[in-house]
């Protein structure tokens, strides 16, 4: 079986060492693929100057170019939000307007660049929403040419108008714990098929 990583990009707004939700649960993210025999790393964006725009390299300093290398680099990307206003977070929103450059990136054989990666999403809130940030994600993955699996979101939503966070809850709640499970797992296994066939060359 061919060998597979895996990048958590985290878009919570809280740089390095903030405690975040959204960490939390990369983190075990990355901990379910590692199971699965999937090496990883996460990336807490904000840490990193990715400056706004719609192309590779924005030059001046843009560190997406590195998170770029690392994404190029994996099978397997899980994009980790949170939620604020029903929407996902603002650095979640700058790295899909980057990854809109892929639209016009090919590999070797002219195929986007893209193709042949597979996608998840974990979705962290204290109000509603989850839905909603997961379907605005996962339309602009599949845009630029993720492939999606079967049920490839993990997500927790605390009571409305409360404050507890999901770094609050342990033990971590069942359903959440089961859905990261089965994110990981149907992940691996599209992204070892798309390894062994890739989609065919335009």
């Amino acid at each position: 079986m061919p060998d597979l990583s895996c990048l958590v990009l985290n878009c919570t707004l809280k740089p390095s060492p903030a405690d975040s939700s959204a960490e939390l649960l990369g983190s075990q993210v990355l901990e379910a693929f590692e199971e699965l025999g999937v090496a990883g790393s996460m990336v807490r964006v904000v840490d990193h100057d990715v400056r706004f725009g719609v192309t590779t390299d924005e030059g001046d300093g843009d560190q997406w170019p590195t998170l770029r290398e690392k994404l190029l680099a994996s099978q397997i990307l899980v994009m980790v939000t949170p939620i604020w206003l029903g929407q996902p977070s603002s650095v979640c929103k700058m790295v899909l307007e980057r990854l809109d450059a892929e639209l016009g990136e090919t590999d070797d054989d002219g195929r986007p660049s893209m193709f042949g990666k597979v996608a998840g999403i974990g979705v962290v809130g204290n109000e509603d929403g989850a839905h909603h940030v997961t379907a605005d994600l996962a339309q602009a993955l599949d845009d630029v040419g993720f492939t999606i699996p079967a049920q490839a979101t993990t997500y927790w939503v605390g009571e409305a108008m409360q404050a507890v966070d999901y770094k609050d809850m342990s033990p971590t709640p069942e359903k959440t714990a089961q859905t990261t499970q089965v994110l990981a797992r149907n992940a691996t296994h599209l992204a070892r098929l798309l390894a062994e066939s890739p989609y065919p060359a335009g």
